[in-house]
């Protein structure tokens, strides 16, 4: 899909169609909407008084505009009510109308940004708008083979605007949703396919893609540099399967050598049947979207990287399938962790957890400044918050706000659960330091309180993406299946990222 830029009067740009939108509270159209409905003769004041369209969130009307106006068509596309509308409204409602003028079998559509005084505003408001657009358009067709024909795609989108400031605003707001979109993208594809083709060495390959960009490395520690190490915890998880575990390190130099990195630790568990503790079969295929923590870290480097953001951020993938083979780890087990600290395996399906012991105590090696790990680490996590916020849990104050920030800036809200001492206790062991797994209650607590003991004395924060990361049913601009979540999140925390006496 490519983005095109002009400067022009909407009213006089010849468009296959022409989105406008109209708030639910106002009486007639407003800005763009009211210049193009002048220029044809009151359309869009007509169907709004009528009552056939009343401006409600996501309603969309399409209008044939017969020759009064260059563009072919006007795609309708209603706000909600003013006082309720923010950005994360915007993005939903780009994404129905862009979906709209697929199904009408369009390859382009166009849409008028109004500049004003606020430049702010106006690159917060383009970029929100084509990121909604773009992420509601995803479409994962890699594996279909009949009636390719009949896929619908968008090959272009055109932001017009009529002034020269508002048009390099809109340049580089909309060149930010374009890098941002297409890492979310990757996140989904990573997702999306299924584990034959999404094995512990695939995500190397995917993570080879990334190291192509300027400023970013990449080294893999393989099966035999992780047991050298003391990588135990790791390497238990992966004993039961023939694909090899892979340790992925991504590293992007965006600051000064010596500037501590940001490092963010993503679970990449390619392919989870529970192991020996098998999780029962229905719905086991959804299990590939076991590393869409990893996935998210590495769609967070690879953005990071196209937009030039000036820090150091090291990406962590430990990459594995967790099954029943017969050399896999068993319950009853005891692993000695790369930390030295020893754990009771008392479920084979609390793996996640092992995993992210060995990277987050690799991470100290970095002198980070501060330490995120996203995993879909737990079911309870999405019993207890649903799939429209991720958890989180962490060991200091002023970064956990850090986060709850870039997530109401982005849509990828985040939920904070307590993690008080109290915990800790469930996760305790008779024959070692720690057992893998709690009671059946406080479930994502428990699994952040044993994670804890793994990250030092470094700011430290968990998100559990269990709930958002799969979805079974769409969303405005989440079609169903990978969502990519926490890619945005991880994006918009650093580009926000300053150094000064507020951060740890």
């Amino acid at each position: 899909m490519k983005i095109d830029f002009k400067k022009a009067k909407l009213t006089e740009y010849p468009a296959e169609a022409m989105v406008v939108t109209h708030f639910e509270d106002s009486a007639s159209p407003e800005g763009a909407a009211r210049l193009l409905d002048k220029a044809v003769g009151g359309l869009m004041t007509d169907i709004i008084e009528s009552g056939d369209f009343q401006g409600k969130l996501y309603q969309l009307a399409v209008l044939y505009t017969k020759g009064l106006v260059p563009a072919k068509r006007i795609i309708l596309a209603g706000l909600g009510e003013k006082k309720k509308f923010d950005l994360e409204k915007l993005r939903g409602v780009y994404a129905k109308a862009a979906q709209q003028v697929r199904a009408l079998g369009l390859k382009e559509f166009t849409f008028f940004m109004d500049g004003d005084d606020n430049r702010q505003t106006t690159k917060e408001t383009t970029e929100a708008a084509l990121e909604g657009a773009i992420l509601g358009l995803y479409q994962f067709t890699s594996y279909k083979t009949l009636e390719c024909d009949k896929i619908k795609t968008i090959e272009r989108i055109t932001v017009l605007a009529d002034r020269d400031d508002a048009l390099e605003d809109i340049h580089a707001a909309a060149a930010a949703a374009e890098i941002i979109a297409r890492a979310v993208h990757f996140a989904r594809d990573l997702v999306s396919t299924p584990g034959n083709a999404m094995t512990p060495s695939d995500m190397v390959q995917a993570a080879r893609r990334i190291a192509k960009k300027k400023r970013v490395r990449l080294k893999v520690l393989d099966v035999a540099q992780m047991k050298t190490l003391g990588m135990h915890a790791l390497l238990g998880v992966a004993r039961g399967s023939d694909e090899p575990a892979k340790f992925i390190i991504l590293e992007y130099r965006g600051a000064k050598r010596n500037e501590p990195p940001i490092v963010l630790v993503g679970k990449g568990l390619t392919f989870d049947s529970g192991g020996i503790s098998i999780k029962p079969s229905e719905n086991m295929g959804e299990m590939k979207s076991d590393m869409a923590g990893g996935a998210a870290v590495m769609g967070a480097i690879m953005a990071a990287a196209d937009l030039q953001i000036p820090l150091n951020v090291v990406g962590l993938v430990p990459a594995t399938e967790n099954l029943p083979g017969g050399s896999a780890y068993k319950p009853g087990d005891i692993l000695t962790s790369l930390s030295g600290q020893t754990i009771e395996v008392v479920n084979t399906d609390a793996e996640g957890r092992l995993i992210l012991a060995d990277a987050l105590t690799y991470a100290q090696r970095f002198r980070p400044v501060v330490v995120i790990d996203l995993a879909t680490l737990t079911g309870a996590c999405k019993i207890a918050l649903g799939d429209h916020v991720i958890g989180m849990l962490g060991n200091n104050a002023p970064l956990k706000e850090e986060i709850r920030m870039a997530g109401d800036q982005t849509g990828e809200r985040v939920w904070e659960l307590p993690l008080w001492e109290d915990y800790h206790d469930l996760i305790k062991s008779d024959v070692a330091d720690f057992k893998n797994a709690g009671s059946r209650v406080g479930g994502a607590i428990t699994a952040a309180a044993f994670l804890s003991h793994f990250v030092g004395a470094y700011p430290w924060v968990h998100l559990d993406i269990a709930g958002p990361a799969w979805l079974t049913k769409d969303k405005p601009y989440v079609p169903k299946g990978a969502s990519g979540t926490g890619v945005r999140l991880m994006v918009q925390f650093l580009r926000n990222w300053k150094r000064d006496a507020s951060h740890p």
